[in-house]
């Protein structure tokens, strides 16, 4: 699995031509391994949300697997922001291995010892 990230930016001018700041953009796109898709579209895991949204005091499932793996893009005027996003993103990206680690375990058994280390 690789997480595939371009940051760009652009300057913005007004109607007049004055400089109005710096516009940023994020693009993300997650590719997975053949057997990491296989295990995705085996166990229906596309609509496994990564991210969360707040809308009208709800929280709403963001981004989801098959989002990433389509590619997504983020327009900014701030670049904290931007380095927010980034970071959220590539967090939600570090659940994914876990998850396919659990969907290769099953019709098998997993032995705990302990104490565990």
């Amino acid at each position: 699995m690789k997480l595939v990230i371009k940051r760009n930016q652009e300057a913005m001018t007004g109607l007049l031509g004055g400089h109005k700041g710096m516009q940023f953009t994020l693009a993300y796109r997650l590719v997975l391994t053949p057997e990491e898709a296989q295990l995705v579209e085996q166990y229906k895991l596309g609509s496994y949300p990564l991210t969360w949204r707040t809308f009208q005091d709800q929280r709403v499932p963001g981004d989801t697997i098959s989002s990433l793996v389509r590619g997504d893009s983020q327009t900014l005027t701030d670049v904290t922001t931007l380095v927010e996003n980034e970071d959220t993103i590539k967090r939600a990206c570090d659940d994914l291995p876990p998850l396919f680690e659990v969907a290769r375990t099953f019709g098998g058994e997993e032995v705990v010892e302990y104490p565990r280390s």
